[in-house]
């Protein structure tokens, strides 16, 4: 029911001691200032979730694949060619991804070592890819650029490889290992990748690993990834005739990592919204405060025929005042500052010599920002619901004075 003339008139009357008294005045700035930081922080920690977990999803698929096929027999014989009719396949790679050592300058490291098939190297998603010539060196390794940069190595260094083979001599039982020049690095903007990573062609692989034409997975990437479920179900339909295959999605594979970052963000949400929460235990404190104040303003405009309900109206508008012009403000702080993010944690960084968001830890090498309309639509009206329930109570009480208890008490 929309407020009439006279109540908006009588409300924005009241409004002005709020920005002129002492105490009250205190108070009702706490509660607009509450209430806008409570919601540019929910805005702006939401977007950076949202941000995170598609950059993630995004990294993760581009580098592994939506969909991923093994044997319970480490080698397996090739059989990529029976998923080939399927439309919604983008490509597939037949890969060997081993864990092993590679040691130069004195430095050793263990790494994921994975093939990579030349026809299918453009499809990765890298940010850079550095090589001496356009044409890749297919006895080459390429590192992750973090690991490079770890162990100090430049395009055509040399490094030795030692794998989980192992091969017999006279001193016993032996690692397979290899000298292999540094082909070129590439970089995934995601630190766990950059830093662990490192890719040699197929065929050399096979020849290091002694396997022939074997390989111990199959990667499916497909055009979309909202194909998943449908694609998995027609691959385990075609694997199921075959012995000892299996297979996973990305979604089976990182589960729980997913699920945790679902449940920092719901955490964070409720966590968040106790600041606004908190805020609007301000505007009970202020309109109280105010109805006090007017209590004789409210015992006339009784005698003059206002109704309770009337009263009840002028002072929820009050406080709703107060809610949505924090809310709105709150929103366009969120708002300008998510834009703004990466540059905010630049500035930080150069000018007080600090380490916000570090790489190493958070995956990624800068702050992810995903700004979803709805979701903000959805913090404003729940700011704004919260800041009207805390105006019912006082302005119920405002509305429920009696004419000869305020004059008694006056």
């Amino acid at each position: 029911m929309p407020f009439n003339s006279f109540e908006r008139f009588i409300a924005f009357r009241y409004i002005r001691p709020l920005r002129s008294e002492g105490l009250l005045s205190i108070i009702s700035w706490f509660s607009f200032f509450g209430i806008c930081i409570g919601v540019a922080t929910l805005i702006i920690t939401m977007s950076v979730m949202n941000g995170f977990r598609y950059e993630l999803e995004n990294r993760i698929i581009g580098f592994n694949g939506h969909i991923y096929i093994n044997n319970y027999e480490k080698y397996f014989e090739d059989i990529s060619q029976n998923f080939s009719s399927i439309d919604e396949i983008e490509f597939i790679d037949a890969n060997i991804t081993d864990q092993v050592l590679i040691s130069a300058n004195s430095e050793t490291r263990g790494i994921i070592l994975k093939s990579f098939n030349p026809d299918n190297i453009d499809h990765y998603k890298f940010k850079n890819k550095k090589n001496n010539s356009n044409e890749l060196m297919l006895d080459a390794i390429y590192l992750g650029s973090k690991l490079a940069d770890r162990l100090n190595v430049e395009i055509g260094s040399q490094i030795k490889l030692y794998t989980s083979s192992s091969v017999n001599s006279p001193f016993g039982t032996l690692p397979k290992s290899r000298l292999i020049n540094v082909g070129g690095y590439f970089d995934t903007g995601m630190s766990e990748y950059d830093s662990n990573y490192a890719f040699l062609n197929l065929k050399e692989m096979q020849k290091i690993y002694g396997v022939n034409n074997r390989i111990s997975a199959i990667e499916i990437h497909l055009k979309n990834s909202s194909y998943t479920d449908k694609i998995s179900n027609q691959v385990n339909e075609i694997i199921k005739e075959k012995e000892l295959f299996y297979s996973r999605d990305w979604k089976q594979v990182n589960a729980f990592f997913f699920e945790t970052l679902s449940i920092e963000r719901n955490v964070m949400f409720i966590i968040l919204s106790l600041i606004i929460i908190v805020a609007a235990f301000n505007v009970i404190t202020c309109l109280f405060i105010l109805v006090k104040n007017k209590s004789n303003e409210i015992a006339i405009l009784k005698t003059i025929g206002t109704s309770d309900f009337s009263i009840l109206r002028i002072f929820i508008i009050i406080g709703s005042l107060i809610g949505v012009a924090g809310s709105l403000i709150g929103s366009l702080l969120g708002i300008i500052v998510t834009l703004n993010l990466e540059n905010i944690r630049q500035t930080l960084n150069n000018l007080f010599n600090l380490n916000l968001f570090p790489s190493q830890f958070y995956f990624i090498d800068k702050i992810p920002t995903i700004i979803d309309y709805n979701q903000i639509f959805l913090i404003f009206v729940f700011s704004i619901i919260i800041s009207l329930l805390a105006t019912i109570y006082p302005s119920r009480v405002a509305s429920k004075m009696k004419i000869k208890d305020i004059f008694s008490n006056a």
